[in-house]
């Protein structure tokens, strides 16, 4: 096989390969022999079919599948003998149409991953923000649990309904006069005020008392998830069972022992330890800001377009997504488009920053072990309904570029509390809203690493950038799409389906870490979201 270098600019590189018709002969002679033996025809014995036979019947398929694994062999046996590193999965290409018994030319295009500079790790300095737990932030923790575990007391007799009182009761839903699926249900106990059904539904609810009937009418929303309901006027029948109040929840021992735990210390202790968690993710998050901060300010080198590209076209698509469901859609994409630079300079960032804490990883022996990697399989198959999850776990063992992706977030992790380690940590007490003003101030940006193992495949495995306008650290974004688990209706919810309201986007998974939150640059305040 012959190697013409044709190009040679910057990152970018391409080559020539002249593959000849006598190694693909050679080929499918081997391929030939191999499969003789399979090979059953009337008239011969098995194996005994001539060559020439099997090649009539068989040779173009048996040429194209030659073709194809010398091409691969010669881009693999390219990339070693140059010592190059592909950005991105090389673009290969037949140079005109293959004709069997003559020399194939392939051209193969690629850009590079750049030297990078021994990263400088010494003289970092961080700032550790900690938010102390105070007695008061445990008390409104212990008072929401309070107000989800109410217990519900007959109201005296003929007290009205108000907001926040139960009330039990029979409906059925008629659009046109004419009962409609689903619509139907008996014993269905909604609080008022909780917002589960659909707008102006409980607020009907609010003076009726225990053995009234009456009907009350609604409007399913435009985007009500059955077609056939979706915007139409309705009517509802209600024969009103009962109406309880909220008894009131006694924050005492009785109460942390109905939880099933010892004593209310035991749980106000575990309730600090969850706060502890939640603000030690927005501390993580804000040190590693400024520790990116710190790498880009030093370190400046080119950087392959076609990832910068992968990463903007990642970011931009969930932004327009975002845009799309602003009240005006229009106006929201066009004011997004006069960022389009700010957000392709976040794209270049975090690659460059990728690339560098790559680089740091490797040269420190950070690395994944396949114990962790075992586990990070177990948790992502957890997202996969139980007859699927074998599957999955199949999938990610045979794919090298979804193993990739799997494993970048960790190995990141690694490399970054190693850097936290090197550096000079000093401490400051600050309030949650402090901590979390300082995050939201900052324009950062959280890299993909491209990690020791990684393929370079990064259409794939680069995480979805955030909403255009600045996020708090705490919501998170999702790395990668995996199929919902359906959700197992509610006692009370399966009773009234066409009453509930309409479902909500489904959120995104919570990340493993506060850090993958990533500002953006400073906007004017978005359009107004339509009401789910």
């Amino acid at each position: 096989m012959q190697t013409v270098e044709t190009l040679n600019e910057g990152l970018k590189r391409a080559y020539t390969l002249k593959i000849t018709a006598k190694d693909i002969d050679s080929r499918v002679d081997a391929e030939v022999k191999r499969v003789a033996p399979t090979i059953r025809m009337p008239g011969f014995r098995p194996g005994k079919v001539p060559a020439n036979l099997i090649r009539k019947m068989h040779g173009d398929a048996l040429t194209q599948d030659a073709l194809n694994t010398t091409i691969q062999e010669g881009v693999q046996k390219l990339l070693a003998d140059h010592k190059l590193r592909p950005a991105m999965q090389p673009s290969v290409s037949l140079d005109g149409d293959f004709e069997p018994g003559k020399d194939a030319d392939v051209k193969v295009e690629l850009e590079v991953l750049p030297d990078v500079p021994t990263p400088s790790i010494e003289g970092i300095k961080l700032e550790r923000l900690v938010v102390p737990v105070a007695d008061d932030a445990i008390d409104s923790q212990l008072k929401q649990i309070a107000d989800q575990q109410k217990a519900w007391e007959d109201a005296p007799a003929k007290h009205k309904a108000k907001q926040g009182d139960q009330v039990t009761m029979d409906f059925v839903g008629k659009v046109d006069g004419v009962a409609f699926d689903g619509g139907t249900g008996e014993d269905m106990a909604i609080e008022i005020g909780s917002g589960r059904l659909i707008p102006g539904f409980e607020d009907q609810l609010v003076g009726v008392k225990a053995g009234d009937e009456t009907q009350i009418e609604v409007n399913f929303p435009e985007d009500y998830g059955v077609d056939t309901l979706a915007g139409k006027p309705a009517t509802f029948d209600l024969k009103i069972k009962s109406v309880k109040v909220a008894g009131e929840s006694k924050i005492d021992e009785d109460f942390a022992k109905n939880l099933g735990l010892e004593s209310l210390d035991q749980l106000r202790d575990i309730l600090k330890g969850q706060l502890e968690n939640e603000t030690g993710g927005l501390t993580r998050t804000h040190m590693k800001r400024k520790l990116l901060d710190q790498l880009a300010a030093g370190h400046d080198f080119p950087v392959p377009p076609s990832m910068v590209e992968a990463e903007f076209n990642q970011i931009w698509s969930q932004l327009q997504h975002e845009a799309s469901h602003e009240e005006d859609p229009e106006a929201a994409k066009k004011e997004l488009e006069t960022e389009r630079d700010d957000y392709h300079a976040i794209a270049e960032r975090r690659v460059r920053l990728g690339l560098l804490l790559s680089e740091i990883g490797q040269a420190n022996g950070v690395e994944v072990t396949q114990a962790e990697m075992n586990r990070l399989i177990a948790q992502a198959a957890q997202q996969y309904r139980p007859e699927d999850q074998q599957r999955f776990v199949q999938y990610i063992q045979q794919e090298p570029m979804a193993a990739a992706q799997l494993r970048a977030p960790l190995y990141e992790d690694k490399v970054v509390d190693f850097l936290f380690d090197k550096a000079e940590v000093t401490e400051r007490e600050v309030t949650r809203e402090e901590l979390e003003a300082a995050i939201e101030s900052e324009e950062g940006a959280v890299p993909h690493v491209h990690g020791p193992d990684c393929d370079h495949d990064h259409d794939h495995d680069h995480k979805p950038a955030k909403k255009a306008k600045a996020k708090k650290a705490d919501e998170a974004v999702a790395d990668a799409p995996k199929p919902a688990k359906k959700p197992a209706a509610k006692k009370d919810d399966a009773k009234a389906d066409a009453a509930e309201a309409p479902a909500k986007k489904a959120p995104a998974k919570k990340a493993a870490k506060a850090d993958d939150a990533e500002p953006a640059p400073k906007k004017k305040a978005p359009a107004k979201k339509k009401a789910d």
